[in-house]
């Protein structure tokens, strides 16, 4: 029985061989980046269809996970089995597509036999293969070289290092069109509602913030007295001070009470203005809900008043309410 220790260090020694592979792998295709990525890139920028990806066993996961990273970011693009087009699907082909064919080989039977169905319809096709003198690669509009000097597999056999090389390739052609195409995270966003990063990137201000009387607010004529019977009210831990057209002139919150207390002032007595924190951090309705969050870790503070381009008083938030809306 081979001993724990002997166990261990050989699957870590594979480990680390098949990570050197996979690496050598990648960046043996930044060495033989050239003119026809480009023709590749120019060929989808000015498609007016969609992305069609396509590929048989491994190569059809990774042209799978090609298609949805498209799609996520900003072209759209599905992906169709090759043996499933040649029995009906492959009618989702139009002329004004694109379609991106991955074999290592570059003579998956299931894709040469759709190729000449899909040159004839007059979608422009792009392959991904291991062999730039195979069938599939010299029936090509453009050829993408993914060849690999090894796999990672010992017995030379299973997809590893060639699959890893595709989809690094299919990833690059993915971020370059979102940069071309000047794609920004909002738009990301919009194919994401569901998850964190669509709510903080499509949660704005006026989504979050209180407003009508659920925000705490006295006049600056007013008493401190008025103001702490305002934020036991509201709950907020503070209140804006408006003027008589209801713009904001400061703020009073726990922290300045604090403050006051150790004075000794008369509650009644003492003008809030004069105890007021002046011109008080504020954010727009517009913003981000997630500017906000920034907003409040940098200024260290716990609360922020919204106004409009007026500097009129339309709302109030604070981390609790960012935290209710899943924005932090």
């Amino acid at each position: 029985m081979i001993p724990q220790s002997e166990r261990i260090a050989s699957a870590l020694e594979i480990a680390g061989e098949v990570l050197e592979i996979e690496s050598s792998a990648v960046k043996g295709l930044k060495d033989r980046l050239d003119y026809r990525f480009v023709q590749a890139v120019d060929l989808i920028l000015s498609c007016r269809g969609r992305v069609v990806v396509s590929g048989m066993g491994k190569s059809g996961h990774i042209a799978r996970k090609i298609a949805s990273t498209l799609a996520s970011t900003g072209t759209p693009s599905f992906f169709v089995h090759p043996a499933e087009a040649s029995h009906g699907d492959l009618g989702m082909i139009a002329r004004e597509d694109v379609f991106i064919a991955l074999s290592n080989s570059g003579e998956s039977a299931e894709l040469l036999a759709i190729v000449p169905l899909i040159k004839r319809r007059g979608a422009k096709l792009i392959s991904m293969t291991g062999n730039p003198s195979s069938s599939l690669s010299v029936e090509s509009d453009v050829h993408l070289d993914t060849g690999v000097d090894k796999e990672a597999c010992p017995l030379g056999l299973a997809p590893t290092a060639s699959t890893t090389a595709a989809l690094a390739l299919g990833d690059a052609l993915a971020v370059t069109l979102l940069v071309e195409k000047g794609f920004s995270a909002e738009d990301f966003a919009r194919s994401h509602p569901g998850g964190s990063l669509g709510v903080r990137l499509l949660t704005h201000v006026n989504d979050v913030m209180r407003k009508g009387d659920a925000v705490p607010s006295v006049s600056e004529t007013g008493c401190l007295a008025e103001a702490l019977l305002e934020m036991s009210r509201k709950g907020m831990g503070m209140t804006a001070i408006v003027d008589g057209e209801n713009r904001v002139r400061g703020i009073y919150t726990d922290g300045d009470l604090r403050r006051t207390l150790e004075e000794a002032v008369d509650f009644r007595k003492t003008p809030v203005a004069s105890v007021m924190t002046k011109n008080p951090k504020t954010i727009s309705a517009h913003k981000l809900a997630a500017e906000a969050v920034q907003f409040m870790e940098q200024f260290r503070i716990t609360q922020l008043l919204v106004v409009d381009e007026g500097g009129k008083l339309i709302g109030a938030l604070n981390m609790h309410d960012l935290l209710r809306a899943k924005v932090i």
